[in-house]
């Protein structure tokens, strides 16, 4: 009693703290909050439009037993592997470059990597779309002059998900550089002044002082970029639609085709809730290996 009496006090006590969270905690707890709860309850029935029917884990078990799903999780991993990697090498080499300019001339870079990333994702795929043309593509036509045969790259098992890895890593990375930029800035000149005296090579210093220095932003970035990947829909569903023969088929992807192609909500919901303790166990990995305190 004498604990609810003491929560009670500091909760009045902060009432007007409350009061003032409450307009966006209410936003996150309608969009967010309640979808994923329901989203729970749903993993747990047979949901039709003339019924509901409490059917337990079976719509988990029937994913034990579905090839196109767990070829979905591969092809989810083998896209997250791809992407995140490369994506990450490029942001780090384009900010290391830019680092040594004048501020004017890092916000130019900054600004013009970081485009792509406000431009839509929709407009972004038609554009590959054209670039991956078998027949008249701008890649098959650049491939023409070292004597390549063009390539169905969107057409073939063993090149589509390349092909979207590719464009990925190439669009991708703009809020990355602009991150990675700004932390660099945020290390202390010192540092770098004492490795110059020590001796230490340009290569050295990156290695040495500046990427240990940048974990804390690594890990959001590791994190936020594996969970993205994770939940990549826009280019399968837009470029390939799962194909050829299920090689492009995402989790996110198979999902929205179960609850809203074959209106079964309560497989998909299960999906969901895998999806959802996938992205988690990666989370907490990823904050395990790099989630380690950085001072100076």
């Amino acid at each position: 009693m004498t604990a609810l009496r003491a929560l009670g006090k500091r909760l009045y006590k902060g009432r007007w703290g409350y009061f003032f969270i409450l307009p966006n905690f209410a936003i996150f707890a309608i969009f967010f909050l309640v979808p994923v709860v329901w989203s729970m309850v749903l993993s747990l029935l047979d949901y039709q439009w003339w019924g509901t029917e409490f059917v337990g884990l079976r719509n988990y078990q029937s994913l034990l037993g579905d090839r196109i799903f767990w070829k979905s999780i591969v092809n989810t991993a083998y896209y997250t592997l791809g992407v995140v990697p490369l994506w990450l090498a490029k942001a780090l080499l384009v900010s290391a470059l830019i680092f040594p300019f004048r501020k004017p001339i890092q916000t130019f870079f900054k600004a013009a990597f970081y485009l792509p990333h406000v431009t839509s994702a929709v407009i972004i795929s038609m554009i590959w779309l054209w670039i991956f043309n078998p027949p008249f593509g701008l890649l098959n036509y650049l491939l023409r002059y070292v004597g390549i045969e063009p390539i169905a790259w969107l057409g073939n098992t063993r090149t589509a998900m390349p092909a979207l890895i590719f464009m990925q890593v190439v669009m991708g990375g703009g809020s990355s550089i602009v991150l990675l930029s700004a932390a660099m800035n945020g290390i202390p000149a010192y540092l770098y002044e004492a490795a110059e005296l020590d001796g230490a090579k340009p290569t050295q210093v990156f290695f040495r002082v500046t990427l240990p220095l940048l974990r804390p932003t690594l890990l959001y970035l590791v994190v936020t970029g594996t969970i993205n990947s994770f939940q990549v829909f826009t280019n399968i569903y837009l470029m390939t639609s799962g194909g050829p023969q299920f090689s492009t088929t995402t989790i996110v992807y198979m999902i929205y085709d179960k609850a809203f192609s074959q209106f079964q909500f309560g497989p998909a919901s299960a999906m969901a809730m895998v999806l959802f303790a996938i992205t988690a166990v990666l989370a907490i990995v990823q904050f395990r290996w790099l989630g380690q305190e950085v001072e100076y």
